[in-house]
């Protein structure tokens, strides 16, 4: 049977939930830069000069603790790629599956999540797409 792109998110998704994926997301310098200053600006209106120093320190605080690494389920990465990257993925799992003889995606889900060998071959096949095209990290389980 043929793979659609959405088969194959679906099974990528499928099998990175069950393995509980997921990948690093750094939010930007620029946003705790913005934080800084926008609690400093906001401090010089209310308390003057010391409130520039209690703004700055509260707002630089705050955008520290935006700027940290968070971890974001892998299947929620695959639903945001863009439909070229998503193709992209589809044809490499269509190597991988072969001649798996399947009749929807719950049926080769389920051939897949049975067969350790080959969910093996799919899970490197995403980790490498995550850490090589979205040059970030992927941690499993809880």
């Amino acid at each position: 049977m043929y793979l659609t792109k959405e088969d194959a998110m679906s099974l990528l998704c499928s099998l990175s939930e069950a393995k509980k994926m997921k990948a690093a997301v750094k939010y930007r310098k620029r946003r705790a830069i913005g934080f800084a200053s926008t609690g400093a600006l906001l401090g010089s209106m209310v308390g003057g000069p010391p409130g520039i120093a209690v703004g700055s320190i509260l707002g630089g605080l705050l955008g520290a603790l935006v700027w940290s690494t968070k971890f974001k389920p892998v299947s929620h990465i695959l639903k945001e790629l863009p439909p070229p990257e998503q193709e992209k993925l589809c044809s490499h799992v269509m190597a991988k599956i072969g001649s798996l003889q399947w009749t929807d995606v719950d049926h080769l889900t389920k051939l897949v999540m049975e067969d350790e060998a080959l969910q093996e071959q799919l899970l490197k096949l995403l980790e490498g797409y995550v850490t090589k095209e979205l040059k970030t990290t992927v941690q499993y389980g809880a």
